[in-house]
């Protein structure tokens, strides 16, 4: 066995608090590091809900223009769902129109979708549709109620909607209330055929998460639409959702930007606590250096001594930290009890997501990062004269 090894076993921190602290560290980084990919994960997935990944739409991007529909089956479609990324290509209708409850009246944006998707609302119920749980509550409305609607065009058009359920928004975007209609009821509201829809929404696979996957995957789709188009087919263009929604995008590099700052902060207030920790032991335990060192082992070895005590201290450190942050996060994403205002943070709550990858590399940086400022410490030791301390001794 290795000398060093040998002694650091009998070597012990008699001060907890060097440990408490760095467990605390280690659960602050942990947790930053999932609210991080909670973030992501959920306005990820709650913007392929809200508008797709990739939109095809025609080229002025204008989706609720009754008068302008483009084909619900055009050529290049079987080839967009072979590009590479695509899970889904939905047709989607979008329609402007006015709800009216009794003395409330709210705006709010009708999206016809197939109705296999619409899961909440019966089939056999006609003119169903599945509202947002923020215009329920603020118009009063309930499951089992008729809508009043109004649409603006041409002329204006009432219809008796039937409410068959209430949604939550998984992301608010903005103040637009999103009510989910078949898309068959609103084909016959535009007068259009069923081979007629606003635009194609475009769900990438899980896999496809940051900006360069979506950018790439719609550069792609765009290229295979120019490519596989007909002539007399309606010009689309294809969109990503960072296009439509940079400012987002920027608030998540905000977000990942603020957690580097903790890692780093954690790891220096780690790293300090355990020079102060070990500058202490190394004091406590000069006259056993003095003695190692007339012994014939060299300041390396002695340091390694140290290093290793210190090791297992923030090895005990990190694995309490970490276990405290995983209780969190299943706590936190099983009851959601710490919430947020979605008109600041898009959601109603703190999003955890243990990303397992981007943990084991924050806690191999972070404990790296911490045993290279415990050499600072160290070179203590080559100030001790083994002479003056076993005479003191």
């Amino acid at each position: 066995m290795d000398a060093s090894f040998f002694i650091a076993g009998r070597l012990r921190f008699r001060r907890r608090i060097v440990m408490v602290s760095i467990a605390v560290s280690y659960l602050v980084m942990i947790v930053a590091v999932a609210v991080s990919s909670g973030f992501r994960s959920e306005i990820r997935t709650g913007l392929s809900s809200v508008t797709g990944d990739v939109r095809l739409t025609p080229p002025d991007l204008n989706v609720f223009d009754e008068n302008r529909p483009i084909e619900g089956h055009p050529a290049y479609l079987p080839y967009v769902e072979t590009v590479d990324g695509v899970d889904e290509v939905i047709p989607v209708i979008y329609r402007a129109g006015i709800v009216k409850n009794d003395d409330s009246i709210h705006g709010v944006i009708f999206k016809g979708i197939p109705k296999e998707m619409l899961t909440d609302v019966h089939d056999t119920l006609a003119l169903g549709v599945s509202i947002p749980r923020r215009l329920a509550e603020i118009s009063g409305l309930e499951v089992g109620d008729r809508m009043l609607s109004y649409f603006v065009g041409k002329t204006v058009k009432a219809r008796q909607f039937n409410v068959a359920a209430i949604h939550d928004a998984i992301v608010e975007l903005d103040q637009n209330l999103v009510v989910h209609a078949s898309l068959s009821d609103m084909q016959r509201l535009n007068a259009w055929s069923e081979d007629e829809v606003s635009c194609f929404e475009i769900l990438l696979e899980p896999g496809y998460d940051d900006e360069a996957d979506i950018a790439y995957a719609c550069a792609e789709i765009g290229t295979t639409v120019n490519a596989y188009s007909d002539d007399d087919e309606e010009t689309v263009i294809a969109t990503s959702s960072i296009d439509s929604y940079p400012q987002l995008f920027d608030w998540l590099n905000l977000i990942d930007f603020n957690v580097f700052l903790v890692l780093l902060l954690m790891t220096v207030v780690a790293g300090f606590n355990m020079i102060s920790g070990l500058l202490i032991m190394l004091f406590e335990n000069i006259s056993t250096i003095g003695l190692l060192k007339s012994l014939g082992m060299t300041d390396k070895a002695i340091s390694k001594v140290f290093l290793s005590s210190s090791s297992v201290l923030v090895l005990k450190g990190m694995a309490w930290g970490n276990g405290l942050a995983f209780l969190f996060c299943l706590i936190q994403g099983a009851t959601h009890i710490l919430k947020l205002n979605p008109e600041n943070y898009f959601v109603s709550f703190v999003p955890v997501s243990p990303d397992l990858g981007m943990i084991l590399l924050a806690d191999a940086a972070s404990f790296i990062g911490i045993m290279l400022l415990l050499l600072i410490p160290c070179m203590f030791i080559s100030k001790v004269d083994p002479a003056e301390t076993v005479r003191m001794k």
